[in-house]
């Protein structure tokens, strides 16, 4: 007759009968009969990873802009990208260390109201969801992002160092040669 295992014994599965002990690399700590989990090596990737691209949409409020917003977030859906839809703010008229700071403030909250509820509209047109963001800019930082895009260096200076944004040079057009030649 054969032996089956009673059914209070569980058997011992594939996976623990195949594992090998390894002795312990301590001497003295006891666990030389225990098996070690061995587990996939993750080794870090040589080269680092290309970050997803961002698209900043400038959005004032007219029927004008929702068509860019509206382009972006599709855009964004296929390329794995991130929207910043972005409104800008003009300087106050004088000196803007007269003015107050609660009405500036008060400007800023209405504009980020605006902008929010304007992209909101535009989700719900494409069904997009997760990737965007909202930015209420002063016009000069605008300006200058806006100036980097047509051809003038940006350098961004941080507690991590300093990074230099400028065009690509475009490349001599190469010849390609048949095989063989």
């Amino acid at each position: 007759m054969s032996e089956m295992p009673s059914p209070r014994e569980p058997e011992p599965s594939p996976e623990t009968e195949l594992r090998p002990t390894v002795p312990s690399a301590w001497p003295g700590d006891g666990s030389a009969d225990a098996a070690p989990a061995v587990g996939p090596l993750h080794l870090p990737p040589l080269l680092p990873r290309r970050q997803n691209p961002w698209l900043i949409v400038e959005v004032d409020g007219s029927a004008a802009a929702h068509g860019p917003l509206v382009w972006a977030l599709r855009e964004a859906a296929r390329r794995e990208a991130t929207v910043v839809a972005v409104l800008v703010l003009d300087e106050p008229a004088g000196d803007p260390l007269e003015g107050s700071g609660r009405l500036l403030l008060r400007a800023r909250l209405s504009a980020q109201e605006r902008l929010e509820a304007q992209v909101l509209r535009a989700i719900g047109e494409t069904g997009v969801h997760g990737r965007t963001r909202t930015a209420v800019l002063d016009r000069p930082v605008f300006e200058a992002l806006t100036a980097a895009t047509r051809g003038a260096d940006l350098v961004v200076v941080g507690t991590h160092g300093k990074t230099l944004l400028r065009q690509a040079v475009p490349r001599p057009p190469t010849h390609r040669l048949a095989r063989g030649a």
